[in-house]
């Protein structure tokens, strides 16, 4: 519905409202009135207790001699024999048109059946505003992204280029389907995203949409759960029917856990709905009849709730494993943030990436914007190193406790804690190298001492885990040999040494 009839309903219910608030208003002016029979009308004029008459097409309204009111009666067709009884009696009669005009009449006769219609034009408005879509349930919601929309490329990507290169040769296949044809290849029917949280799922599949030349449908995996059996077996029915007509596309659901999870295993009590939806998706993926040209990729971090039929091979064909980056590719990832941010000449990524082992892409990314927010508090014009060490110490650690009131026994107990840490893990030779000492309080900690590991490490010796253990300890045996006593301060390092 544009916008012109719109307004066109606007106005005549404003219209109608108006005319019978107007008419409501108007017929309660003047006078109290009462209707009487014609019978008894005439009765009045025999008795001479009617003094002034009034007549407005077929309805009299007369005043009374003595009282304050108005007598209103419905006058027959042929009235004359009251005219002549009202002359007989020397009664003064005024003839008067109706008030109302003829459109004014058209409208208070036909105004409920307006306020009527209108009304139910909006409850069918409300009903499909907000993505209910009360008249089209078993609709799709997936939508489809245009060329004219901003593009995320793989240049955009960082830190995960096996996946890359994974996607790279779906996004080739589509392309060129006769390069792999010619020697007997099929194009994957699925592609499962596997990953932690934040690690550049669902910015992958908005790569792929933009390095494609193909249509790309995106959807949820709660678009598909509804409260009726039924409906999200329709909506996927809806999906690939759409799909097959723009065949070939893409078609991305994020977070599919929400719609694959294992049948029968009773997480979460019984759901019809959701295992219906499922068996659907199953068919239509890999059933009696194929749909050609419509790839489907999804994500997750929960694969381990996946249905097994959803995870055989002819459904999801190929298993994409995004998982945190290393060293290197956390050094491109925060490349790629901090492109539109002027930077300051002592800004070092390659250190703040070894700083930052086990972060995922998001993490990065909200590093590089905290690390601008605290350079903009300083009105600075660049971004220097120093915000993105105190960035990198707010998402570790959590944002400094200044109203935290420490006494001097504390702070000295803290300082000797921490520097029996430090002393220790510059000593020992298959520790990693210090970084940085504070006895700053941040998030839980009175103090940190924070170690830079030259690379990441996967596999750990005998030797570095005995260094480690020392480290942890040395805290604790630093208060002992100088402060002569034991505070609750390395319960954390006891947690961790366990």
């Amino acid at each position: 519905m544009n916008s012109n009839i719109k307004t066109i309903i606007f106005w005549a219910v404003l219209i109608c409202v108006a005319v019978l608030l107007w008419t409501v208003v108007h017929s309660g002016h003047g006078k109290p009135e009462k209707q009487i029979s014609y019978t008894q009308f005439m009765g009045e004029i025999e008795k001479d207790n009617v003094k002034n008459v009034v007549v407005t097409g077929s309805e009299a309204k007369a005043d009374f001699v003595n009282e304050n009111a108005s007598l209103r009666v419905q006058l027959p067709v042929y009235y004359q024999d009251v005219i002549k009884a009202l002359d007989a009696k020397h009664i003064n009669v005024e003839f008067k048109d109706s008030n109302t005009t003829p459109w004014v009449s058209v409208l208070m006769n036909f105004s409920p059946f307006i306020l009527l219609i209108a009304f139910w034009i909006f409850m069918v408005r409300q009903m499909q505003s907000g993505g209910n879509k009360a008249l089209s349930f078993g609709k799709s919601r997936a939508r489809l992204h245009s060329s004219q929309q901003k593009k995320v490329t793989f240049k955009d990507v960082a830190g995960v280029e096996e996946a890359k290169e994974e996607l790279q040769e779906i996004i080739e296949f589509l392309r060129e389907p006769q390069k792999f044809q010619k020697l007997g290849g099929r194009i994957p029917k699925g592609v499962l995203l596997i990953g932690p949280p934040g690690t550049g799922k669902t910015l992958l599949a908005r790569a792929i949409a933009g390095e494609a030349s193909v249509p790309f449908f995106s959807i949820s995996g709660s678009d598909f759960v509804e409260m009726f059996v039924g409906v999200g077996a329709s909506r996927v029915r809806d999906l690939f029917e759409q799909g097959k007509k723009n065949a070939p596309c893409i078609v991305f659901i994020d977070e599919i856990d929400a719609v694959g999870r294992h049948r029968g295993a009773g997480l979460g009590g019984g759901h019809d709905e959701r295992e219906q939806t499922l068996n659907q998706l199953l068919v239509e993926m890999d059933g009696f009849e194929s749909n050609e040209g419509v790839i489907l990729v999804a994500a997750t971090n929960r694969p381990d709730v996946l249905d097994p039929a959803l995870l055989r091979p002819g459904r999801f064909d190929r298993r994409v494993v995004v998982g945190r980056p290393d060293v290197g590719g956390r050094e491109a990832i925060l490349k790629v943030h901090t492109k539109k941010i002027p930077m300051g000449d002592d800004v070092d990524l390659s250190v703040l990436a070894r700083g930052t082992p086990g972060l995922a892409g998001a993490d990065l990314a909200n590093l590089v914007n905290e690390a601008a927010l605290n350079a903009a508090r300083q009105n600075r014009k660049l971004v220097m190193m120093v915000d993105f060490e105190i960035s990198k110490d707010k998402v570790l650690m959590g944002a400094e406790r200044k109203s935290m009131i420490l006494s001097e026994s504390e702070k000295r107990t803290t300082a000797y804690h921490e520097a029996g840490h430090a002393v220790v893990a510059s000593m020992l030779p298959n520790a990693d190298p210090l970084h940085k000492v504070s006895i700053i309080p941040r998030g839980m900690a009175l103090g940190i001492t924070m170690q830079l590991p030259i690379d990441d490490k996967h596999n750990y010796s005998k030797a570095y885990c005995d260094d480690q253990l020392a480290i942890l300890m040395a805290g604790r045996i630093a208060e002992e040999k100088y402060l002569n006593q034991m505070t609750t301060g390395a319960g954390n390092d006891i947690e961790r040494a366990t």
